[in-house]
């Protein structure tokens, strides 16, 4: 069975706002068993007083509630975990994944740099803000604005799904060697190197 603040949760998603009379009506609880609820959801963030609207028949308006954007994260991380454990963790579901990610994206040819410069170009629409440099070592692949910052820490393997559209992107295995470091103004950024060819 749900938990009251859950249901206050779902109720304020489906109705857009609602004011602790009308939750508690919902629930059949008291009013103020519902504000106690009410308080510790605003207290974490997740939902915050949107306005007064007259109350039914006599008494001074009632304070209506709403999801807070905090809220609405939350509700796009139970989507992600939803959606990542249907793709599955392992290295088959990343891989069909990032395909479904990159779409009908075809496969870069021509020399390195040619490669690197498409991939950079195809990675911007999916939200990161992808560059690439030249090293003596070769050339590496760096990502910023990581889509997935909000979830990594319980989704690494989103990682792996980036080095396979990469990987396909690139015409070559890559490697990821830095994940979420700081870079030259603080930024948190991703590096790929490509693989060295056995």
């Amino acid at each position: 069975m749900q938990s009251t603040r859950q249901r206050i949760l779902d109720t304020l998603e489906q109705h857009g706002s609602a004011s602790a009379r009308q939750l508690s009506q919902a629930f059949g609880m008291t009013p103020a068993n519902v504000r106690r609820h009410v308080a510790i959801l605003m207290a974490r963030g997740l939902i915050l007083p949107v306005g007064r609207a007259l109350a039914a028949g006599r008494g001074r308006p009632e304070q209506r509630y709403a999801l807070s954007d905090n809220a609405k994260e939350n509700t796009l991380q139970n989507l992600a975990d939803a959606l990542l454990v249907s793709a599955g963790d392992d290295d088959e579901g990343m891989k069909r994944l990032a395909l479904r990610m990159l779409g009908a994206a075809a496969k870069s040819a021509g020399p390195t740099t040619q490669r690197f410069v498409a991939a950079v170009q195809r990675l911007k629409p999916l939200g990161y803000k992808p560059s690439w440099e030249a090293r003596p070592q070769g050339p590496q692949l760096v990502l910023g604005n990581c889509p997935y910052a909000a979830i990594i820490s319980d989704h690494p393997e989103l990682c792996r799904m980036d080095a396979h559209m990469l990987t396909d992107l690139l015409g070559q295995e890559v490697e990821q060697v830095s994940k979420l470091q700081p870079g030259p103004q603080g930024v948190p950024l991703c590096v790929f190197i490509l693989r060295s060819k056995a």
